[in-house]
């Protein structure tokens, strides 16, 4: 059993920036791709990047791409860094984790088999 825990989120004016920090407990990343999700308000939950096991490949949305970048301090510890932010970004954030033993691809909201409770980001324009 894994649980994950999201930290970081909060409220910041468009083009600034916010790390989102997610830990896990139980068991640890070393095995499974991790990733983050979104979800915005009245919208379904979406894709914004993902690490493969050994943190040798990532994956972003279009959306994020140059904004974002996601990394891993350790085997317990995954970050979202996040610059200029854009009111679109806005939504609550996701870590989650699955895909597989040693799966190197992007990680789908359909391989994920443990989520985080989200924190919540909100950027003004």
């Amino acid at each position: 059993q894994v649980q994950l825990a999201e930290s970081g989120g909060g409220s910041v004016q468009a083009g600034g920036s916010l790390r989102l920090s997610c830990a896990a407990s139980g068991r640890t990343f070393s095995n499974s791709a991790m990733g983050w999700f979104r979800q915005a308000s009245g919208k379904e939950r979406e894709f914004v990047a993902s690490l493969s096991y050994n943190g040798g490949n990532s994956y972003f949305a279009e959306s994020v791409k140059g904004r974002f970048t996601i990394f891993r301090a350790n085997r317990n510890l995954m970050y979202l860094q996040m610059k200029n932010l854009k009111p679109e970004d806005t939504a609550v954030y996701y870590c989650a984790t699955g895909g597989g033993l040693g799966y190197r691809g992007i990680l789908k909201e359909q391989m994920c088999d443990y989520w985080g409770q989200g924190t919540q980001v909100t950027v003004s324009s």
